[in-house]
């Protein structure tokens, strides 16, 4: 049985469908599995939501190999009328700045013990 790493309970400001569609934009070669890891979501969650953006036009994907070579369709207006005219790139682009803004190292948790091999 699937299950996701840690669930959520409540809203999200983002929906799972932006998720995957922003760790497909992230590497276009990427497994079901590592994005169902990166999205804390089942693979089988990913699989229909794959499946949800191909159909609406969002995603396509071809086989090379044994892999999945993912295209997003980026000039691609957003579903929600409320939106309008946003894009699909507009979107991705929103995404990639906040995810480069990120701190790539956790702070340092203020509780933790010092590592007694690390000098200061």
């Amino acid at each position: 049985m699937e299950r996701a790493q840690e669930s959520h309970a409540g809203w999200t400001f983002l929906t799972n469908h932006a998720r995957v569609l922003a760790a497909i934009a992230a590497d276009n070669t990427t497994r079901v599995r590592d994005i169902a890891a990166r999205c804390r979501l089942t693979e089988r969650a990913v699989q229909k939501i794959i499946a949800d953006l191909e159909a609406g036009g969002y995603l396509t994907h071809v086989r090379e190999g044994r892999s999945n070579v993912y295209r997003i369709a980026r000039g691609t207006f957003l579903r929600h009328p409320a939106d309008a005219p946003a894009t699909v790139e507009d979107l991705l682009t929103l995404l990639d700045h906040h995810h480069s803004a990120r701190p790539t190292e956790p702070a340092p948790d203020a509780n933790a013990e010092p590592d007694a091999n690390v000098e200061p």
